[in-house]
């Protein structure tokens, strides 16, 4: 996994001014060094130049990048962030066009297979990417991103000149590109936030290229090409035919993202997503006489204070232990404190360059960066949910009727403690109805469903384009901030595509919660781990990290803040004094009033640390 930048003006002469621009591609670069601490190069041609920062993972020897293949005198260079999984394709096919191969390498295969077939090769991987490729000889630079946006990738224009990064803070380096939040940023981060818009940022003119697609930046402008959409169709297979397919799918998808030349790890929460996963790579890892590292989470003082709730019905510790002695794995338990969840709420700001999902993601950062002391690659469980239907909101009528996004069935808990003015001056309301609108419009729906399994079908599609993207940036973002891949099985394209377009009657039969996966997989996990009630990702029931969070933002509010610009002063005031009768969750599961504070406390230190302007 790495880090990728550049930029390109058709209209420039870079290279009589190259210390200047080299010093500029260096400068985006180091900005992104902790997705890529291992090495680093720059390329500068005279209408484009290319940054990369690399963590090595494949080809330790021979993966340096950019990298550059020579055609007729004309130079055709590379920067790649990501995994291709299905290199044995891509290298069967350029064989079979007599094309020389010289290293092991993923980022030589994107290279020649652009080289050979062209742009519309991405079709054919099998991964998690973003990388760009500039053509000296028809000076055009073509990015490209997977299906799901596991891996970033966002761009700008500074007058004539086109500007990437695999980061905000990239892009920031440059000269003229400046934070800006006006209306549409505002909805953004209040509105839909921590999630996003696909494509949007909450940064005035700051764009992520669109998951699923690739783009062409040239002297006659920027052109998108969709290369991959979800498609609905009639699900033909026996219930029988569709349970082997999905293990196959499953344990298939697994296998592929293990390749490495560095050890591979899980994270091991004792639920059936990571279970699975931890049991699939144990099993083939003895197969090397190999023992699986495994790691789970969770936080002081839950032993005393956890309580059971319709959310977070158990602890994951004793199934963990199970799990364990299961998979006979060399096993870590990491603990996180209040103090230690606070601190890095203003750490999980500077890996996104955004506010985020609060704490959910500080804690997790935490985590990740005790995993990356021994290891550079590990194999989670994320987006299972998404992909099977293991959220409340796929099952529950009033979340089915709801005509909005699921995880967040009301706007009134974020809009109350936001000033009236803005929010008539934003429209927020109508803006998060029209994004929902929006969305609907990009599924195709099925004339034999009736309206409930119609609804299904948007929700399940709702979640992969919206919340799934949400927590794979979360992912991506914890993890590459400390030079650790993360890796996510459940979001293979072939695996997604096919369950997808499964009926409900198969996925939920007898109305059992991922059925499907759970029934697919039988023989793999001990019972009592494959039919676990949900339990999502772990968070802290200590009250003395709600209290750290509301003496934090009562000091903040002492000081000259933004927050005074943004939210209605009294009901700030009156929030903190009885934060617990905040009620349910505005975000998701987990997110309720602590989340809520902290996530408060992340848009004040965002503000002050990316110098934002607010232009509403």
């Amino acid at each position: 996994m790495c880090g990728i930048a550049g930029f390109y003006n058709v209209k420039a002469h870079y290279l009589p001014q190259s210390d200047y621009y080299y010093d500029l591609l260096t400068q985006m670069g180091e900005s992104i060094r902790h997705r890529g601490p291992d090495d680093s190069g720059v390329i500068l041609n005279d209408h484009c130049g290319l940054s990369h920062r690399r963590l090595s993972i494949i080809d330790l020897e021979n993966g340096t990048q950019p990298m550059t293949k020579e055609r007729e005198q004309f130079g055709y260079h590379i920067v790649y962030n990501g995994e291709i999984y299905n290199m044995d394709v891509l290298r069967s096919k350029l064989l079979a066009q007599s094309v020389q191969i010289h290293t092991h390498s993923d980022t030589e295969l994107l290279l020649l297979s652009f080289l050979t077939f062209g742009p519309s090769f991405v079709t054919d991987l099998d991964g998690i990417f973003s990388f760009a490729i500039y053509d000296e000889r028809h000076a055009i630079l073509t990015l490209f991103r997977d299906p799901f946006g596991v891996k970033p990738l966002y761009y700008t224009q500074v007058k004539d000149t086109f500007v990437f990064c695999s980061e905000i803070k990239g892009l920031l380096c440059f000269p003229g590109v400046q934070a800006v939040l006006d209306c549409e940023g505002f909805n953004e981060l209040f509105g839909l936030g921590p999630a996003h818009t696909p494509g949007k940022c909450i940064l005035k003119n700051i764009h992520e290229v669109l998951p699923g697609s690739y783009m062409t930046i040239s002297e006659n402008g920027i052109a998108q090409f969709p290369y991959y959409r979800l498609h609905s169709m009639l699900h033909t297979d026996s219930y029988e035919d569709t349970l082997e397919h999905t293990r196959f799918l499953v344990t298939d998808a697994i296998r592929r993202q293990m390749v490495s030349d560095v050890p591979v790890c899980t994270f091991l929460s004792g639920g059936v997503d990571s279970s699975l996963v931890s049991a699939v790579c144990a099993e083939e890892l003895r197969k090397k006489n190999q023992r699986l590292k495994t790691f789970s989470f969770d936080f002081i003082g839950n032993d005393t204070y956890f309580q059971a709730n319709a959310f977070q019905p158990s602890q994951d510790r004793p199934f963990v232990d199970k799990m364990v002695e299961y998979l006979h794995s060399n096993h870590s338990y990491l603990e996180c404190n209040s103090n230690t969840q606070v601190d890095y709420l203003y750490r999980s700001v500077n890996a996104h360059d955004l506010p985020c999902m609060a704490d959910i993601d500080s804690s997790l950062l935490y985590f990740c960066e005790q995993v990356s002391h021994s290891h550079k690659v590990v194999l989670t469980g994320e987006c299972a949910d998404e992909v099977f239907g293991g959220y409340p909101w796929f099952h529950k009528p009033e979340f089915l009727n709801s005509n909005t996004f699921p995880w967040t069935p009301s706007l009134e808990p974020r809009q109350n403690l936001l000033r009236n003015d803005l929010l008539k001056k934003s429209h927020m309301d109508e803006y998060v109805a029209a994004t929902y609108r929006n969305a609907l419009q990009e599924i195709d729906i099925l004339p034999f469903e009736n309206e409930t399994e119609t609804n299904r079908r948007r929700i399940g599609y709702l979640n992969i384009r919206f919340f799934m993207q949400t927590l794979l940036t979360r992912m991506d973002r914890t993890s590459m901030a400390n030079g650790l891949e993360a890796r996510v099985p459940f979001a293979s394209k072939a695996l997604v595509d096919y369950v997808f377009n499964v009926p409900w009657s198969m996925k939920c039969k007898d109305g059992s919660v991922k059925h499907l996966l759970r029934e697919s997989c039988r023989g793999l996990l001990p019972d009592e781990i494959l039919f676990r009630k949900k339990s999502p990702y772990p968070k802290t029931y200590n009250p003395s990290y709600e209290q750290l969070l509301v003496t934090n933002l009562r000091s903040i509010l002492e000081k000259n803040t933004i927050l005074t610009e943004l939210c209605d002063r009294s009901a700030l005031t009156q929030f903190l004094d009885s934060p617990k009768d905040y009620g349910s969750p505005w975000y998701g599961q987990l997110m309720a009033g602590p989340q809520m504070i902290a996530y408060l406390i992340q848009v004040d230190y965002f503000f002050r640390k990316y110098h934002v302007q607010l232009d509403m």
